[in-house]
């Protein structure tokens, strides 16, 4: 990391488990936690981006593992905590980032199939990574966990994708009630809703002039930057955000204020 790095002491030692970990938010994420002192576990279907980058943290003296799993799979998921836990230690810092969407098919076009596999990817993995863990942690009586939505499920918008917003949405009430349900095990749920942040698929999906247009709509007047999403997980990963539960933090540069 090039640029200061938020400190929070408690995370050191403690076991990260970061999905969709090998790019964007989640590699920033993995990046941050590894900075202050959190053992990483890189989760992601590419098994190169994820080895890549689990190197690279382990180079910065982390401890890191990379791990290759579908996370809409109970038993990939399920293997993935089996060699976490036995590398590691016992995951205290769950963070099941993975998800996206590929077109912005309206839904007189959408397909039955790409609804389910949006579905799938987006609320269903966030959901299979949450029931693998919280047995553990309700059992240990500790555990913080910080879900993915995204502005889309928070905001009306005529240029997202409907299948990709209700997913999104999803998330946001799922972590709302997986924190009623387990505080009183120890265990806190919060969320992070990102604007549209610099990544591999805006750059594929998103011309320079559809960059410059979205920018203007933040009252701060720049881009998303994947580390903006990361700081925020970061502080609701900590004992800093130790009476937060059921939050959805809007990361959006002004674009949402609720």
């Amino acid at each position: 990391m090039t640029e200061p790095v938020a400190t929070y002491p408690d995370l050191a030692g403690k076991t990260a488990f970061v999905t969709g970990g090998s790019k964007g938010i989640g590699a920033a994420t993995c990046r941050l936690l590894a900075a202050n002192g959190a053992k990483v576990a890189v989760v992601a279907r590419g098994a190169r981006a994820v080895e890549e980058l689990a190197s690279e943290l382990r180079r910065g003296g982390a401890d890191a593992v990379g791990v290759t799993a579908d996370c809409t799979s109970g038993d990939d998921i399920a293997r993935a905590r089996s060699r976490t836990e036995a590398e590691l230690g016992p995951v205290e810092l769950l963070v099941p980032f993975a998800g996206g969407f590929e077109s912005f098919s309206p839904v007189l076009e959408l397909a039955v199939d790409e609804w389910r596999a949006i579905l799938e990817a987006n609320l269903t993995s966030t959901f299979v990574t949450v029931r693998e863990f919280l047995p553990g942690m309700t059992e240990r009586g500790r555990g913080s966990i910080v879900t993915m939505s995204s502005i889309s499920g928070r905001y009306l918008d005529k240029l997202t994708q409907a299948a990709y917003a209700a997913a999104k949405a999803g998330v946001v009430m799922f972590t709302r009630h997986l924190a009623l349900e387990v505080g009183a095990f120890g265990v806190r749920a919060n969320c992070v809703a990102p604007g549209t942040t610099m990544s591999e698929r805006i750059g594929r999906v998103m011309t320079p002039e559809a960059i410059e247009r979205t920018t203007a709509l933040s009252p701060l007047g720049r881009f998303g930057q994947p580390e903006d999403t990361a700081n925020a997980t970061l502080f609701l990963l900590s004992d800093a955000a130790s009476w937060l539960t059921g939050v959805t933090l809007d990361v959006t540069g002004g674009r949402i204020m609720l």
